[in-house]
């Protein structure tokens, strides 16, 4: 089992830059293909960035491409969404989550285990 920890997330100005924590438990963090998500109020979950267990394979939904970086240290079992450029459409709740799958990383239903999820908030 693995449970997820978010952090990072908070309000800030359009044009501003954030960093999103996911903290894992368990010692296999490692096997894990690792994903973000959002969900904005009324809106679906939707895909966000996902990452391969050693990092050698990124994917991003085309709305984040060129301003949202995913990275991971498989030494402290975390995750990151760092987030610049933002936009008040950013604004949601955001979700990190783990897969075992190691394909088809931006389908919500490959995700075994998902975080509480941490707020990002965008001012115009």
């Amino acid at each position: 089992q693995v449970q997820l920890v978010e952090s990072g997330g908070g309000l800030v100005q359009a044009g501003g830059s954030l960093r999103l924590s996911c903290a894992a438990s368990g010692r296999t963090f490692s096997s894990y293909s690792m994903g973000w998500f959002r969900q904005a109020p009324g809106k679906e979950r939707e895909f966000v960035a996902a990452i391969t267990w050693n990092g050698a394979y990124k994917v991003y939904a085309d709305s984040v491409k060129g301003r949202f970086t995913i990275s991971r240290d498989n030494g402290k079992n975390t995750v990151f969404l760092q987030m610049n450029s933002l936009k008040p459409e950013d604004t949601a709740a955001y979700y990190c989550a783990a897969s075992s799958r190691r394909y088809d990383l931006t389908y919500r239903d490959q995700y075994n285990y998902w975080g509480q999820g941490t707020q990002v908030t965008v001012s115009a």
